[in-house]
């Protein structure tokens, strides 16, 4: 009998979940992730506003950039932060000080990491469940202690599309914005299909701090004006647990350490 049933699922299109099964449901066409690094002031008083007028979701991946983290006319102050989550926006976590993780020791990066999750904590915001590699420093070890805290992705970079079937999840692939390069960024855009998502980085709009990373509030509007005129869903990186049933891609996806994954 249960082949049966089986058998007409098959015919009818539709399939039982199989426990080796990366995807829990179709990536959509036009799917895109928005992140956000480095906790610059521009995030609060610009793009998170900007993003609510548009409908998008996003992460913000915060930290406490040495050494002029505490000047509020560079970056957020952690009662800012607090509103983002506010706002509906996934908080998440880039190390404490943007440390270069692939370079620590699990002891350092452990601090690392549980120090912004105690602030979100302390602050309600949620426990961080993705993380994103600062300055794209990253090792197995890194791998191997977020898998340890339960961490559903991290994102890298790499200048390319995320296919959830090949790339493992805590080395998801993504485009680094910077105000000189708009024609890469809409072409990026346009690989969202067939199975693959985009994922964008970006810095500051403007970014004071790191001028070499900004992106511009007139360029940062198209893109999102070209996002909603074509019709793209956006959506924060751990939104993609809606598609991915991480569990699977963690046991069937080896990391391949050959695949580009800086910017």
């Amino acid at each position: 009998m249960k082949r049966v049933i089986f058998l007409l699922l098959l015919v009818m299109g539709i399939h039982y979940p199989s426990e080796s099964q990366v995807l829990k449901k179709k990536i959509p066409d036009k799917l895109v992730v928005l992140t956000f690094d480095d906790a610059p002031v521009t995030h609060y008083t610009y793009v998170a506003p900007l993003l609510k007028e548009y409908g998008f979701g996003a992460t913000f991946y915060v930290c406490e950039f040495p050494p002029n983290y505490a000047d509020t006319t560079k970056y957020m102050s952690w009662k800012q932060m607090q509103a983002l989550g506010k706002m509906g926006f996934e908080v998440a976590n880039h190390t404490h000080t943007h440390a270069p993780v692939g370079n620590l020791s699990q002891e350092e990066i452990i601090r690392q990491l549980t120090y912004i999750e105690d602030k979100c904590d302390s602050l309600e915001i949620g426990k961080p469940v993705t993380f994103a590699y600062p300055g794209y420093s990253l090792s197995p070890l890194v791998l191997e202690t977020l898998q340890e805290k339960g961490y559903l992705f991290a994102r890298a970079g790499g200048s390319r599309a995320y296919n959830p079937e090949t790339d493992h999840p805590y080395l998801i692939p993504s485009w680094a914005t910077n105000e000189k390069n708009t024609t890469q960024i809409m072409e990026a855009l346009r690989q969202a299909t067939n199975g693959q998502v985009v994922v964008l980085t970006i810095h500051g709009v403007p970014d004071y701090e790191h001028p070499w990373v900004t992106t511009l509030p007139e360029q940062f509007k198209a893109y999102l004006q070209y996002l909603k005129d074509n019709h793209y869903k956006v959506i924060s990186l751990k939104e993609l647990q809606e598609y991915i049933d991480i569990k699977n891609a963690l046991k069937k996806i080896k990391p391949d350490y050959k695949k580009k994954l800086n910017n």
